[in-house]
Parts: C-alpha cells; sequence; structure tokens
C-alpha cells in the first residue's frame, strides 16, 4: 500500500507494507502510531527543511531484511537513511529513502506508546540528518542520536 501526500506536499509518499494475514496486529499499529508523528513532525519542521521531509520516500518495516544494504546491517537498528546525500548527484541506482525498523522501536522503548512515538520521531530526524549531509558526530551534536 502507499499512501500520498504526508502533510500537504505534492511529492510525499509513505510507503506502508501489505498486511499479510499472519501479521502481527502490532505492526499495523505501529505503522498508523509511525505515519501520524511524522505527519505532525513534518509540519512543524522550518519550511526548507519541510519541503525536503516531505519529498523523501520513507519505508516503514518491521526490521532489516529487505534492503539492499541489509546484509552488511547488526538487525537491530531503528533507522537506515539510503542513497546520496543532498550535496551528491542523486543516484538512479541509489535512491534516497528513510527506511524506519517499527518492532525495533518498540522492542527499544518497551512497548510504551509515548515513548514509541518519540523515537520514531528521533529516529525520523536522525535519518534526514544524513539526507542533509550530517555524518554521526553532526547528528550527534544536535541531540539526534
Amino acid at each position: 500500500l502507499v499512501r500520498s501526500g504526508i502533510g500537504t506536499g505534492r511529492r510525499s509518499f509513505l510507503i506502508l507494507p501489505d498486511f499479510p494475514m499472519n501479521q502481527a496486529p502490532e505492526f499495523e499499529t505501529h505503522c498508523r502510531w509511525a505515519g501520524e508523528e511524522i505527519s505532525a513532525l513534518i509540519e512543524a519542521l522550518p519550511e526548507e527543511i519541510r519541503e525536503i521531509a516531505r519529498g523523501i520516500a520513507l519505508s516503514l518495516e518491521e526490521a532489516p531484511g529487505s534492503g539492499a544494504y541489509d546484509e552488511e546491517l547488526a538487525g537491530d537498528e531503528l533507522g537506515l537513511f539510503e542513497g546520496p546525500p543532498l550535496d551528491e548527484e542523486p543516484n538512479p541506482a541509489d535512491p534516497r529513502r528513510i527506511r524506519l525498523f517499527l518492532a525495533n522501536i518498540a522492542d527499544w522503548v518497551e512497548g510504551d506508546e509515548q515513548d514509541f512515538r518519540d523515537e520514531v520521531a528521533t529516529t525520523f530526524l536522525h535519518e534526514l540528518g544524513h539526507l542533509l549531509g550530517w555524518d554521526e558526530d553532526e547528528v550527534g551534536a544536535r541531540g539526534l542520536e
């Protein structure tokens, strides 16, 4: 399922997987909470960053496992930015996208809804920082660890 139009942006996409019959109901709830949190967060960003955030592909997943870079991951990551940062040329073979791993986030916060929402926001902003070209030190200096 692809739902376009997070916020009021014309080019934004929230990618939600189809929910198989055996999918944990918590994942659907986590997707809803994450979508609500990210939508509100994007609307609160400064205008120039808001437009960038609206234009990035976002994938909500249970955990790493199906992405091009997943073999390099430990499996407990909360999120991942893929593709070149904005200060580099786009590459059609390596599109820009932010991936959030919702089961990992839920485990990290021990299932608490408000903590989950807060961590989704922090993780989204962390990965957005990588899109903007910030390395781990720069992201951390902004409190987005």
